[in-house]
């Protein structure tokens, strides 16, 4: 039987060799752990939909930062409840506000750490919209102004990126007018450029207690057919000013993470977001997958496809793991 001179198999005969060649790297610095903010004191309410993760108080969220510097992951990602709930969102730009409130905390014990803030206003409003409501509908422009708001209490409670993950229309354009206006030239923006309409949400709406009390979402995020609009979503915030831009969710869409890391010289971000961080923790619960091998499996799947940061549930379970390899 005739074999070719060159046969694959000799670089992956042992882990050292497969370490030596493996054109995917997966670290810690490619992490960012969402974190879920409540009133209170030492309370941790445990998310049913996403075993280990947990709505936090300051106290212990602060406590929960210093575990996620200390595993070496750079950066955490912060989602408000607030006390109470209104039409416009009020806590959301309230400087006595949940985030503000745990951006100065965290800032305050762990200097180092980044710390990026989610602005949207569905977990403040009381439909739970991501935008002014009026007559009924989003209303895109009117809902701009509350976010560039949002955005400049953040900045100025000490955050160093902000997040707009709302998908309005123009927002990237308002919130870097009003933060440059007000000195904050340097904080950069990470938009969600192409966030889709997922049923991949459900646990996080949980978590963040934001389930829209009518209606949907799939007038303001994008049709998770199209391919062709994430790509001019992705050129419209660029040409904002987004100095980070995110694909969400991250596994249904590596050919668009795939897309834009091609066409665009920019940071790309992916949300691994609650729904597939559920799935492989049930069946991992089960017995039918091993969670730690499928964890970085996936990982280095958004990583290969050209995701240069990845928001996840697993940042601190992977950075644990990369820790004893």
């Amino acid at each position: 039987m005739y074999f070719p001179a060159y046969r694959p198999r000799r670089l992956r005969k042992n882990e050292t060799l497969r370490r030596m060649v493996r054109e995917t790297k997966v670290s810690a610095d490619d992490f960012i752990y969402p974190l879920f903010v409540t009133h209170g004191r030492r309370v941790r309410k445990e998310i049913r939909s996403m075993p280990g993760i947990a709505q936090l108080s300051i106290d212990l969220a602060v406590k929960e930062a210093k575990e996620v510097f200390q595993l070496g992951v750079p950066a955490v990602i912060l989602f408000g409840i607030p006390k109470r709930k209104d039409l416009r969102g009020s806590e959301a730009y309230a400087r006595s506000g949940i985030i503000q409130q745990a951006i100065r905390a965290i800032k305050d014990k762990i200097p180092e750490l980044a710390v990026i803030t989610d602005v949207c206003l569905c977990e403040y409003t009381s439909h739970g919209h991501c935008g002014m409501v009026i007559q009924g509908q989003v209303d895109n422009d009117a809902t701009l102004k509350l976010l560039a708001k949002m955005s400049l209490s953040h900045a100025e409670a000490g955050a160093d990126i902000v997040a707009p993950s709302d998908m309005m229309d123009g927002r990237v354009q308002a919130i870097r007018e009003a933060l440059d206006q007000s000195g904050f030239e340097d904080i950069p923006i990470m938009s969600y450029a192409a966030k889709h309409a997922s049923g991949f949400y459900g646990p996080f709406r949980e978590a963040a207690e934001s389930t829209p009390q009518f209606g949907d979402r799939r007038s303001y995020q994008m049709d998770p057919a199209n391919a062709r609009e994430a790509m001019r979503e992705v050129w419209l915030d660029v040409q904002e000013g987004a100095d980070i831009i995110m694909v969400k969710p991250a596994l249904p869409y590596l050919d668009i993470i795939r897309a834009v890391r091609e066409e665009f010289n920019i940071p790309v971000g992916a949300y691994n977001v609650s729904g597939e961080y559920a799935m492989i923790k049930a069946a991992a619960q089960r017995g039918w997958l091993e969670e730690e091998r499928v964890m970085m499996e996936v990982l280095t799947a958004i990583k290969r496809a050209g995701a240069d940061l990845i928001l996840t549930y697993f940042a601190k379970d992977a950075a644990r793991l990369l820790g004893r390899q």
